[in-house]
């Protein structure tokens, strides 16, 4: 995938989104409150302009037009629109409001309170017919047009069809992120991209089900004479409702979710530019939906590279075809049990090997390495994988058979696997905090100790119980069928 040649213009709700960070330590002698000590503030593009940061950080062009207030939030925001890269800002001065400015109070990693600054006037109309200038003057430049809808003002009902109408003039397609109720609003839209509950409440239908959001999406596509409607489903992926009659589904890959502020703007901003760069609808589902899974494991309002999302992609693609075996967790599954652990403040330790025909000497290795952490993953090498390293004639059980055993064991909290010469990258996806190997391994010999130790974790190296391998084992029951 490549967006370099590809413009969007985004025009919208700009807002300055300010997140202040800091420590709970008491209760304020004045009310019943906590009191928040700060520590850290950060700033950035919201609203419109989260959506134009993704479109840039995908590698594309965004072309920003919105309203910016004469104020503090307003010069920080142009601070930050030019210091950006592949953001043109051609937005409107305005001293008939403020700078629209969310204001999130953070402590242990929760919001505690968010703050709006904005003003619920309707546009006047010298700042219509300023939006609408800076609309017409780039419309030839870009290959799509997004609304980016949160109900504060600036695309009131008369601006949404103007935005519309010239964009259908001009050969472009239009994407919304609705917040009105009613869908006729964004009659003759593209594409308009609810969530649930907005789908929910613009179509009056239940939409617990995907036979329910089908007919729910296909209700208010035909009242807003839409090409089609893609319904964001949280962690149970997209959908997207054509006028054709086609629906499509993708399903969210098991992430650890950080934050979802601005999980909405990445996916109208990767549908919006997949589709400007020559992609089906159906096609820029499937990026918008890896886009979001990126951005919801980030903290704040945060944004996706095109990098993360081929990786996304790819792992999705993994998970899809990849059926584990009863015992077996899928990747994905590892992925966020490690992550829930980790926050739940918990040491967790990785070890792997064939583990093929269990003996008291994996039981001690398995028992050394639970000992030195809260929770273990052990990671079984496949049957092919044993057959490279062990020869043909193994493994004696196969892969299922090892994983019910070992996932058995009270020592261990989790099983998986891997297929390559070694669990390189399955450690490094995990990170564990604790690398267990036996003894007979050197350690700079142990695959993954630079990640591990890079990351502040720690190797051990569990000691051997001699006389017991699965090799001895194997000898000795053909010594017994060859003198029986």
């Amino acid at each position: 995938m490549d967006f370099s040649n590809n413009s969007v213009l985004c025009i919208g709700d700009l807002m300055l989104d300010r997140f202040l960070y800091g420590d709970v330590e008491r209760i304020s002698p004045e009310a019943p409150v906590p009191v928040l000590r700060l520590n850290r503030t950060r700033e950035m593009l919201g609203g419109a302009g989260n959506v134009s940061n993704n479109i840039a950080s995908l590698g594309g062009r965004a072309i920003l037009v919105g309203l910016i207030g004469q104020d503090d939030a307003g010069g920080r925001l142009r601070r930050i629109l030019a210091a950006g890269a592949n953001v043109e800002a051609d937005c409107v001065d305005t001293g008939d409001r403020p700078t629209i400015c969310k204001t999130r109070l953070i402590a242990a990693q929760q919001q505690v309170v968010r703050a709006d600054e904005e003003s619920r006037d309707p546009l006047t109309e010298r700042e219509r017919a300023a939006l609408l200038e800076g609309l017409h003057r780039h419309l030839r430049q870009v290959g799509a047009v997004v609304l980016a809808d949160y109900g504060k003002g600036v695309l009131d009902a008369q601006m949404v069809a103007e935005v519309i109408n010239a964009a259908r003039r001009a050969g472009l397609p239009t994407f919304v992120d609705p917040k009105a109720r009613d869908f006729s609003r964004y009659r003759g839209a593209t594409c308009i991209t609810p969530n649930l509950n907005e789908l929910a409440a613009a179509s009056g239908l239940p939409v617990g089900n995907e036979a329910e959001v089908v007919v729910a999406a296909r209700k208010v596509l035909e009242e807003a004479q839409a090409t089609a409607i893609l319904v964001t489903r949280s962690e149970k992926g997209m959908m997207l409702v054509e006028e054709s009659g086609e629906v499509h589904s993708v399903g969210a890959r098991a992430r650890e979710v950080f934050d979802v502020s601005g999980a909405g703007d990445t996916v109208i901003a990767t549908i919006a530019l997949c589709h400007a760069a020559g992609r089906p609808l159906s096609q820029a589902m499937h990026v918008a939906n890896a886009a979001a899974s990126v951005v919801v494991s980030k903290a704040g309002t945060a944004t996706a590279d095109l990098q993360e999302v081929i990786a996304e992609l790819d792992a999705h693609d993994h998970d899809r075809h990849t059926q584990p075996p009863p015992g077996v967790e899928s990747i994905g599954r590892v992925q966020k049990l490690v992550s829930e652990w980790k926050g739940q403040g918990l040491v967790v330790g990785f070890t792997n090997g064939c583990f093929d025909i269990l003996h008291p000497g994996h039981i001690s290795l398995l028992e050394q390495a639970r000992a030195a952490c809260d929770r273990l993953v052990v990671a079984l090498n496949t049957d092919e994988s044993v057959r490279r390293l062990k020869g043909d004639a193994r493994p004696i059980n196969a892969l299922p058979s090892r994983a019910r055993v070992v996932a058995a064991l009270r020592s261990v909290d989790c099983v998986t696997c891997f297929g390559e010469e070694t669990p390189l990258e399955l450690i490094r996806t995990l990170r564990p905090d604790v690398l267990v190997k036996g003894a007979d391994y050197a350690l700079d010999k142990v695959v993954g100790r630079d990640l591990v130790r890079a990351a502040g974790g720690r190797v051990v190296l569990a000691e051997l119980t001699a006389g017991h391998s699965t090799s001895n084992t194997i000898n000795r029951i053909k010594i017994a069928n060859a003198v029986a």
